[in-house]
């Protein structure tokens, strides 16, 4: 988190790095990253990771996304290994290991 922040100080790009525009970046990166497999069967995934230059463009998003949520966490005061923790706990909680395991859960839907 701290390079991420010289980074941008180096730079003078923390007045554009509002909470709104880092989520908005993030998930604008994150779509670039869904990009690399869409209309792709899983098979032609799995052969194109094969490929340096496939895993490479897949790294390269994924580390967009990253220092964008890396970014947030900085600029709004979260942890993001004590978020992810957390996370974790409330969905050991909320999914049940020996009520999940081998299936996804499925959620279902409350009526308005």
């Amino acid at each position: 988190m701290l390079q991420v922040r010289r980074f941008v100080e180096e730079r003078n790009w923390q007045k554009y790095h509002k909470p709104s525009a880092l989520a908005i970046s993030a998930a604008i990166e994150t779509s670039e990253l869904l990009e690399l497999f869409q209309w792709r069967t899983d098979e032609e995934i799995e052969s194109q990771l094969k490929s340096d230059e496939y895993r490479t463009a897949i790294a390269d998003e994924v580390a967009d996304v990253m220092i964008y949520l890396l970014r947030m966490c900085d600029r709004v005061g979260i942890s993001p290994s004590k978020a992810i923790t957390d996370k974790l706990v409330k969905n050991a909680k909320k999914y049940p290991a020996e009520d999940v395991r081998g299936r996804l859960p499925v959620k279902v839907r409350k009526p308005a």
